[in-house]
């Protein structure tokens, strides 16, 4: 019952930030800016996008590199699975869905896969904020929300980032703690707290080899600096001349926006805060509100309906993503 309170909480954000994007603008005008649209740059663009996808893929390679090698093509599909669960559904499905086929097919522990998906969420986020901290450089245009989301995901980030970091090069703190929790626990849940506590250690090895690192950090940048060419395309459809830093802010603010507990898809979230980045340079709010509508349909649907096609190549259907924690229940106990 409290999930789907948490659901609800999270339906009525998004209709909020709906209300916020929308609410006083004349929708007429931002239907005919969206009728005005260039299909042939919006092509284009979902083009790039799955591009985009592929270097998060290699992104994810990197961090699993000292866990197991899997092939690229593979890791692309979780990847689109990861975001069509995400994209549909509430719970992070998607990135339960990932982790749980990966351990399907390659039989890598869900600990030690799970923790490479947050440590990517981290490097996101930084990503994240160093584009809007460098577009500024270029477009000085900060307002009071901006200035917030950069006070606030630096101290998230940051402080994760130092989190990881001390466990990957100080193992035996988290090792310490764990002995001292186990005192208290049955012997068989004591050992499985203990084998994920060392799954989990695993799995950041990837941040111990300089190597895997300097790839993972490298892959991060490219594919978000390759996303925000879609951005970059989309404004070309609308006819809009905006140089490549606001795009970089439009991006950077999209996603740390992320952290708000929304619906899924980031319905509302997207909107408001793709647009206010755009308003911020000077485009007049409908046609920054369809800019961001329209941005948020070409990143949306490809990799819905991408995902769901690789899911089903998975033998699967809509109910492993209804039912993907009950899938890793499973493959824990596998």
């Amino acid at each position: 019952m409290r999930k789907w309170l948490v659901v609800g909480l999270g339906i009525v954000i998004s209709l909020v930030f709906l209300w916020l994007a929308f609410g006083n603008l004349e929708l007429t005008a931002v239907l005919g800016y969206i009728r005005q649209v260039n299909l042939l740059w919006l092509a284009a663009a979902v083009v790039v996008f799955i591009v985009s996808v592929v270097l998060i893929a290699w992104r994810w390679g990197f961090l699993l590199r000292a866990v197991s090698t899997v092939p690229l093509g593979y890791l692309t599909q979780l990847v689109m699975i990861g975001y069509m669960g995400n994209n549909v559904y509430p719970f992070r499905s998607g990135e339960v869905l990932r982790v749980v086929l990966l351990q399907h097919r390659y039989r890598v522990p869900i600990a030690k896969s799970a923790t490479t998906v947050i440590i990517e969420r981290v490097f996101d986020g930084l990503v994240m904020l160093t584009f809007i901290i460098v577009a500024l450089l270029f477009v000085p245009i900060a307002t009071p929300e901006i200035n917030t989301m950069i006070k606030v995901a630096s101290v998230v980030f940051l402080g994760a980032v130092a989190v990881f970091f001390v466990l990957a090069f100080r193992p035996g703190l988290m090792r310490a703690v764990l002995r001292l929790f186990e005192r208290f626990l049955p012997a068989r849940l004591a050992q499985l707290v203990n084998d994920i506590g060392e799954d989990i250690l695993n799995g950041l090895e990837g941040l111990r080899s300089p190597k895997d690192l300097a790839g993972a950090v490298a892959a991060s940048f490219a594919s978000w600096l390759v996303h925000a060419v879609v951005y970059w395309m989309v404004a070309a459809a609308f006819g809009l001349q905006l140089g490549y830093p606001v795009m970089l802010l439009a991006v950077g603010m999209v996603n740390l926006a992320g952290l708000i507990p929304a619906s899924p898809g980031q319905i509302g979230i997207f909107e408001y805060f793709g647009g206010l980045a755009l308003i911020a340079a000077g485009v007049p709010r409908e046609q920054a509100k369809a800019f961001a509508l329209v941005t948020h349909v070409v990143v949306w649907l490809p990799a819905t309906v991408l995902g769901f096609y690789y899911l089903i190549r998975q033998g699967l259907g809509w109910s492993a993503i209804t039912h993907a924690r009950e899938l890793e229940t499973t493959a824990v106990g596998d």
